[in-house]
């Protein structure tokens, strides 16, 4: 009995040194899907980037402050949130606590691998002096930094480069960026994490830039996008799935063979903003044709975009666009939003052809770049001096900063939960303005033990529900 509760002992403390993790996602024809359930999953997204853009620099970005991360997750699990897209990333940075805080969460990630910094980003209108061995130490070390969380949903290779301003050969060198990306992550990576392209709503060459970047190609399979994202404010205020120009989208992308979202959403030409488009976007038509969405943006920034305000003081407001949405999405039906439909996942692609371009500007041929010098070897033996991720325990669940609603009432009961058995968050009927209760999917079935220590380092330990503990007790007596 004495070498049963070493061994006992030795299992818990194991339990605890480790952190619960939600399930990895795949994409499998037209849907993102659990990859142990098999469940479809929908976006239910917010952008985030703290600070605007002078929140970001080589010292910091949105996810090196892990007490900023615990005070946003927080809120965001009562919001229903379960993705967060990230515009700009300093890969060197340490990232750990914060992805583990939004892993704990139930939270996924969508990453962006440019940054605004020199040797960040492809130049739209000369996209050959900027796609160098330099820029992929930026696109290789985001990849790098974080392909060891299973939060990741993926990773998007660009953001808007083809518009009015771009090069005609822009999307050939973007096309390049992903199949440079997804054959590093071949090699590097343990696990497959999808590579996709954000789009702008230019509707004269949206569908052609569709079409271009989720065709297969025989002579370059891996270049091919797995999924692709709109950045749409089409909906104002409180209009309908045809003035919006929703119907037509949906009509547009009923075919689509990869997984499709508003990568952006959230017009506010009309404030406040009363989120009606959600109701569409996750109705019955259009959840046929698009994955979710992830609505623009986080914090309120000189735009006015935010759905919450951090003060100069240290407290945080949660706007009344916060609450509009939060509205909507207790209103989804989350069981029939993540069913799954053989349709969306049996769908096969188009051969690139020149057929598939319909708008004379736009490039119609698929003449790919060579890869700059050292990106093969990066590719073969990975970026040297390579920066790395891994989880991290996390039980912290109260915020530090006070919490105030839009009417300047403080909220008292904001309260960061760590989700167990590879829970996803998701939107409850049961929230409300003064309540912080979060939500984790019913679909999420499998197992995975749940153990943390709170931000400051004192231990602490939680095993994933009594019915896990007892099933170790009962293996190892």
């Amino acid at each position: 009995m004495i070498a049963s509760y070493s061994r006992l002992l030795t299992a818990i403390c194991a339990l605890a040194s480790s952190a619960a993790a939600v399930t990895p996602l795949k994409v499998q024809g037209k849907d993102f899907v659990n990859t142990k359930t098999g469940a479809r999953f929908q976006i239910l997204g917010v952008d985030y980037q703290p600070g605007g853009s002078s929140g970001f620099s080589k010292t910091q970005d949105p996810l090196s402050d892990g007490d900023i991360c615990l005070r946003d997750a927080a809120l965001m699990q009562r919001l229903g949130i379960n993705t967060i897209r990230v515009y700009n990333l300093e890969p060197t940075l340490d990232h750990n606590m914060c992805v583990s805080i939004f892993n704990a969460a139930g939270i996924y990630l969508i990453l962006d691998v440019n940054s605004p910094l020199t040797n960040g980003y492809l130049d739209r209108t000369a996209p050959w002096t900027t796609y160098t061995n330099a820029y992929y130490n930026q696109v290789f070390g985001v990849i790098e930094a974080f392909k060891s969380f299973d939060n990741v949903l993926g990773f998007f290779a660009g953001n808007e480069v083809i518009n009015e301003e771009a090069t005609r050969l822009a999307p050939a060198y973007v096309r390049a960026v992903i199949r440079d990306m997804k054959d590093y992550i071949a090699k590097q990576s343990d696990r497959a994490i999808p590579v996709g392209y954000s789009a702008a709503d230019i509707r004269d060459i949206l569908m052609d830039t569709a079409h271009y970047f989720e065709c297969e190609l025989a002579n370059s399979t891996s270049s091919r996008a797995d999924f692709f994202g709109l950045n749409s404010y089409s909906w104002c205020g409180d209009a309908t799935y045809t003035s919006s120009g929703y119907d037509v989208l949906t009509e547009d992308f009923s075919n689509a063979t990869i997984p499709v979202f508003f990568s952006e959403y959230g017009c506010n030409d009309v404030k406040p903003r009363v989120f009606t488009e959600v109701q569409a976007l996750y109705g019955v038509e259009m959840t046929q044709a698009f994955s979710g969405g992830l609505v623009y943006e986080w914090t309120q920034e000189a735009n006015e975009y935010g759905l919450v305000q951090a003060n100069d003081n240290g407290t945080i407001t949660t706007l009344i666009d916060y609450d509009n949405l939060q509205k909507q999405f207790n209103k989804l039906d989350m069981s029939r939003i993540s069913s799954s439909n053989s349709s969306q996942t049996s769908v096969t692609p188009e051969t690139c052809s020149a057929s598939l371009i319909n708008n004379s500007t736009f490039y119609n041929a698929w003449n790919l770049p060579d890869a700059p010098s050292k990106v093969s070897d990066y590719i073969k033996n990975g970026l040297p001096n390579k920066p790395t991720g891994s989880l991290v325990s996390v039980t912290a669940t109260t915020l530090s900063e006070k919490v105030y609603d839009y009417t300047g009432k403080e909220l008292t009961d904001i309260e960061f939960k760590v989700l167990a058995n590879d829970e996803s968050n998701t939107p409850s009927s049961s929230n409300s303005s003064s309540s912080s209760s979060t939500s984790s999917s019913s679909s999420s079935t499998a197992t995975h033990s749940n153990a943390a220590s709170s931000l400051n380092g004192a231990p602490a330990m939680a095993l994933g529900g009594l019915s896990g503990f007892f099933m170790l007790l009962a293996s190892l007596l």
